[in-house]
């Protein structure tokens, strides 16, 4: 018995050739998104105690926000945040019985992804 479970067993799962479904791309890059914005939290407030400690660490804080990186970091938090807010109200929209059939969950990832470029590009413009 032991042996045709085995046998109807894959023996080697080529991961390459599974197909996501969009909606599945989307449940995941939210729940990524909600761990990014778990550390830009703590980035955050440590910028925030930097720059409240004294004069100096104001001017620290300031320098590390107005660099390349420190700008790239901050535009990556506000991505995050806003595709987790538009996933976020897409699932809250689902938990409500919309979207729950394939096309329309499907349409509904679609429409967030568009959101999160278009806040992306308007929270590049705000930091740069």
């Amino acid at each position: 018995m032991s042996d045709i479970v085995k046998k109807q067993r894959p023996v080697n799962l080529d991961l390459q050739t599974i197909n996501m479904p969009i909606t599945a791309i989307a449940s995941i890059l939210h729940r990524i998104s909600g761990v990014i914005m778990l550390f830009a939290v703590g980035i955050l407030l440590w910028l925030l105690a930097e720059s409240l400690s004294s004069e100096q660490g104001f001017q620290n804080a300031q320098e590390i926000v107005s660099g390349f990186f420190g700008t790239f970091i901050l535009w990556g938090i506000l991505t995050a945040l806003a595709y987790h807010i538009a996933g976020g109200i897409r699932h809250l929209l689902m938990d409500m019985g919309y979207f729950e059939e394939l096309e329309s969950g499907a349409l509904s990832a679609k429409v967030s992804f568009v959101a999160t470029v278009v806040l992306s590009i308007l929270a590049g413009i705000m930091v740069w």
